[in-house]
């Protein structure tokens, strides 16, 4: 049996055409369900167009929504990003309260001077 090199080349654009087809299917889809502005109607409604009708409804879904996908995707970066900002902060302050902490008891039990402590304290509060 032979199989010629264009034969393999052709099938293998089509394997790649269909994972396209389903990287794009899928974020249609899950777009659709992450948009807060389409009510529950539009999302069934749109379902049932991309799900009955696939080329069609993701065609027609990307040139009526496709300029927001690309807003929409950027805004969940940003609150991603302020989420990730708000917990490395509140986690850094912990930190700071805790040695400041440790730093209270040592020289509450004499095992640093006020000179160390108020050094120590410096270099906590300025990291």
């Amino acid at each position: 049996m032979s199989y010629p090199l264009l034969d393999v080349f052709l099938t293998t654009v089509w394997v790649f055409l269909w994972i396209l087809w389903f990287i794009l299917l899928f974020r249609v889809i899950g777009d659709l369900f992450r948009d807060d502005s389409v009510s529950g109607w539009g999302k069934a409604g749109w379902c049932v167009f991309v799900v009955v009708l696939p080329f069609l409804g993701v065609f027609v879904y990307l040139i009526a929504r496709g300029r927001g996908m690309g807003e929409r995707e950027a805004k969940v970066a940003l609150k991603a990003e302020a989420d990730m900002k708000a917990f490395v902060r509140e986690t850094a302050a912990s930190g700071h309260a805790e040695e400041l902490s440790k730093l209270v008891e040592l020289k509450n039990h004499g095992d640093i001077t006020a000179e160390e402590y108020e050094r120590a304290k410096a270099k906590v509060l300025a990291a």
